[in-house]
């Protein structure tokens, strides 16, 4: 699928659920990768992440697309288009939007590395796991203000 081909698509669902027509740019970027589209507030143009289309489908994206029309028919009429707005919130459920999009596979696979120290408290015996070494004399207990020691875990 291409510009042209995406530019048609959010036309089309903009007058389909909207009943307003989008008049302005609708751009596939691939450099999104941990979001599934953006709304741009001084051009109204959005932005949708080819990689939600070739890992979720047609039916996933269109979800995203309705969630960036819904921020863009709600700024163009001065109303709350922010995610913490109710206008927004009232207007993506009637229209069958998308809150969030999926996470992509491969960021699935990412995982954070596991802990490799626990900071120790030596009055109360709190423990604080980290995943990098700190030093224990910079801190103290979060819970009674002890000392700290710090200990290597086998992983």
């Amino acid at each position: 699928m291409n510009d042209e081909t995406l530019q048609l698509w959010v036309e089309q669902v903009s007058l389909k659920y909207f009943g307003r027509p989008f008049l302005h740019r609708a751009t596939f970027n691939s450099r999104l990768k941990a979001t599934g589209g953006r709304y741009f507030t001084k051009s109204h143009h959005i932005e949708i992440s080819p990689h939600q289309l070739a890992s979720f489908g047609t039916e996933e994206t269109e979800k995203i697309i309705k969630h960036e029309l819904c921020h863009y028919h709600l700024h163009i009429m001065k109303r709350g288009y922010q995610h913490r707005d109710k206008d927004f919130k009232t207007l993506l459920q009637q229209v069958g939007g998308a809150r969030f999009c999926k996470s992509l596979p491969e960021r699935a696979m990412r995982r954070p590395a596991p802990y490799k120290y626990k900071l120790i408290c030596q009055a109360c015996g709190m423990e604080y796991p980290r995943r990098r070494r700190v030093d224990p004399s910079r801190y103290a207990c979060g819970k009674c203000r002890g000392k700290l020691l710090i200990k290597m875990l086998d992983l």
